[in-house]
């Protein structure tokens, strides 16, 4: 039997908004991004000081939105067997895999979701020198949070076809998918599925390179005159500290670190309910999210796209 073609690690998101390259100052000089690049487009493409070419980037539109979410695989082959896969089991495809244009190139292709999100995969990708020092800069993105109408379908659309694996769940309201790997230890999870009215991005997540780095970036934003929205805690499933702001163009973003590493040949999904508080804040010092937090992190209906292309 042939082995399923899987995604292998998480690169990072594409945003789109209305005058959202009015924020461009915002995630360089508080969030602390360096801008890589701009495109023919306008898209500016933000680096953390991890070896990553671009984790974030911000393109003009008349909506708000995900343009695109960023997987990478281990290579070329590994990119070809996963598009032969999609396309025999009638997945909607922007074609052949091509070299890209987009900042630090690569070989890749998109394909969309059942709710019409528009997903990268892609390899070779130039990298960068690591950099990161300790400045409370960001490193990665650790993780992206869609919120759904469809849960469960989205679950076992993710696992079936790009190979997810479930790794936790909080009560029956979100579930916790890691990127399948080879590897003995691998992320908590690389994106999370939110029970909603209607499609749209939840949060996307910053990992910082230490607790430490974490605080001070909470600090140097504090500084900025902008206060966590929610938090600074600590979330049960993921065991990972949270700090959520929200960013000039009204989308959610977090600091982050220290997230559980799933040792695959032994762990089993939990649930972690959420009416327990050390549950989900095992430090029990940010409480829930407030529900005008609760309405931001709902986010702006997004439509998606028709075609991968």
């Amino acid at each position: 039997m042939t082995e399923k073609a899987t995604v292998d690690f998480m690169r990072g998101i594409a945003m789109r908004a209305p005058g959202v390259m009015a924020t461009r100052d915002f995630y360089e000089k508080s969030w602390g991004l360096r801008t890589v690049a701009q495109g023919n487009d306008g898209t500016v493409y933000f680096r953390g000081t991890g070896a990553e070419h671009w984790i974030y980037a911000l393109r003009e539109d008349t909506s708000f939105g995900i343009d695109y979410i960023h997987f990478g695989m281990n290579s070329r082959a590994r990119v070809d067997a996963l598009h032969a896969q999609l396309t025999a089991e009638g997945i909607s495809v922007s074609g052949a895999p091509a070299e890209l244009s987009t900042p630090g190139g690569g070989y890749g292709f998109t394909a969309l979701d059942p709710e019409g999100r528009r997903l990268r995969f892609s390899a070779e990708v130039s990298r960068h020198e690591d950099t990161d020092d300790s400045r409370a800069m960001p490193r990665k993105v650790s993780h992206v949070v869609l919120n759904t109408p469809g849960m469960e379908d989205l679950n076992g659309w993710y696992r079936e076809h790009l190979g997810f694996r479930v790794t936790d769940y909080s009560a029956d309201m979100m579930i916790f998918l890691r990127a399948s790997t080879d590897a003995e230890f691998s992320d908590h999870h690389s994106i999370a599925l939110n029970r909603a009215q209607y499609p749209s991005v939840n949060h996307v997540a910053f990992e910082m390179p230490s607790i430490d780095s974490f605080m001070r970036g909470i600090g140097r934003m504090r500084v900025a005159g902008q206060s966590p929205a929610w938090g600074p805690g600590r979330h049960g499933p993921g065991n990972n500290p949270f700090a959520y702001f929200v960013s000039p163009s009204g989308f959610v973003i977090e600091f982050t670190s220290e997230v559980h590493k799933v040792e695959e040949a032994t762990h089993q999904p939990e649930v972690w309910p959420r009416d327990v508080p050390e549950k989900m804040d095992t430090w029990m010092t940010a409480g829930p999210p407030t529900p005008a937090m609760r309405t931001v992190m709902a986010g702006r209906p997004d439509a998606g796209w028709q075609t991968a292309g």
